[in-house]
């Protein structure tokens, strides 16, 4: 059905190093793969296998579970999207509600991955990390503007008066020295 590759980390893995918990549901012991480590692998390619045919209308979402902490969804991939590479976020260990069972025979908590078949509408974005990276990069280019601004601002009362042709200097400096220095733009990608 899928294969996963943790980038630097390991070679491609098919389904039967996950633990089938139901027809729509497969873990990953991260303790068995890394131990406590876990937090060092931080992404997962998911791909599906050439034979498997996923419905159009269904997604396979991957899913990181630190010790103690609820599931956080990482991404998904679909026919349309076979491939993906995603990171993972992992939690602070023990920040959810998820408790041990309190029996002789409960498990050590360990983190954990987990992969599910599920509805494409359902899911909020197919590739959570890359929208957080195009969130951090507008706020930096955002707030690179407001202080190319400010240090122009007059005030008038409680308004903050700025040049008219503020944006085009603005836009010039910012592409003068993306020109000069590559590592310029790197620096907002963050």
């Amino acid at each position: 059905m899928f294969g996963v590759v943790f980038p630097n980390r390991s070679f491609p893995m098919d389904i039967s190093t996950f633990a089938q918990i139901d027809t729509f549901h497969w873990i990953l012991d991260m303790n068995t793969f890394v131990g406590e480590a876990y937090d060092q692998v931080t992404e997962i390619c998911i791909f599906l296998l050439n034979s498997f045919t996923l419905p159009p209308d269904k997604a396979l979402a991957v899913y990181v579970q630190s010790p103690g902490s609820p599931f956080v969804f990482c991404g998904a991939v679909t026919i349309a999207r076979p491939s993906a590479v995603l990171s993972l976020p992992w939690p602070e260990p023990g920040s959810g509600s998820v408790l041990p069972q309190l029996t002789a025979d409960a498990q050590q908590l360990s983190a954990k991955i987990g992969v599910s078949v599920e509805d494409l509408a359902s899911l909020p974005s197919l590739d959570v990390a890359g929208e957080k990276r195009i969130e951090r990069l507008a706020m930096k280019v955002g707030e690179n503007l407001f202080n190319f601004m400010q240090s122009f601002c007059g005030v008038d009362g409680s308004k903050l008066i700025v040049p008219m042709d503020i944006l085009d200097r603005w836009f010039k400096k910012f592409q003068e020295k993306a020109k000069r220095d590559p590592e310029y733009l790197k620096g907002f990608a963050l």
